[in-house]
């Protein structure tokens, strides 16, 4: 998993409230178990008509917001089923970053565990935000996880709060089985114990 620290990148404004999972990525795509190859398929049902061309309002298709790498969305992010597709997705079209006032608990642990970070912000600083990125490729944000904070375009700065372990997890890019090969000594010193004091196993 890529280690994140600071993210500078054009925000796409995405202001719908309760934007689920089938919406992120339709069902019709869950068959797969690979990780890559989903973010042409990002909000498929908005941003393609039913013959496959390119609907032009929507926020991705316009040149603007083509290299966006940070999303600011409505309320209650995520909600829907529990697939990992949905950060999954994302992350393969190029988002980092999904800034909202809330989002679903499956939804927000998973896109931890794949190298997405959620903020949360009071309403009031993602409304600011959403205004900020609808100015285009010129109206960059940053954000800084290390000092856990969101800056808009005109330098005002949104602090936001995340775990310490996952704020650990992200800054060094350690997912699940990441986490689990920081202890590959141990296991290894085990298994030759357990090898010694059991060989019939």
């Amino acid at each position: 998993m890529d280690k994140f620290t600071t993210l500078t990148g054009i925000a796409a404004p995405m202001p719908l409230v309760n934007i689920d999972t089938d919406m992120i990525i339709p069902k019709q795509f869950l068959k797969t178990i690979k990780r890559s190859g989903l973010g042409v398929n990002l909000f498929d049902e908005m941003r393609y008509d039913r013959d496959g061309n390119e609907i032009p309002d929507f926020v991705l298709n316009q040149p603007a917001y083509r290299d966006a790498e940070i999303l600011i969305a409505g309320d209650n992010f995520g909600c829907g089923s529990s697939r990992e597709h949905a950060p999954w997705a994302l992350l393969d079209f190029g988002i980092r970053c999904v800034i909202s006032t809330s989002f679903a608990d499956i939804f927000f642990n998973n896109c931890f565990k794949n190298g997405i970070l959620p903020v949360a912000l009071p309403q009031s600083a993602v409304n600011a935000l959403t205004e900020d990125a609808a100015n285009g490729a010129n109206a960059r944000v940053t954000v800084d996880l290390e000092s856990q904070t969101v800056t808009s375009p005109d330098g005002t700065v949104y602090p936001f709060e995340v775990d310490a372990f996952r704020k650990h997890c992200l800054l060094n890019g350690l997912d699940d089985i990441g986490l689990t090969m920081e202890k590959a000594a141990s296991i290894d010193t085990f298994e030759d114990q357990m090898a010694q004091a059991r060989p019939w196993i």
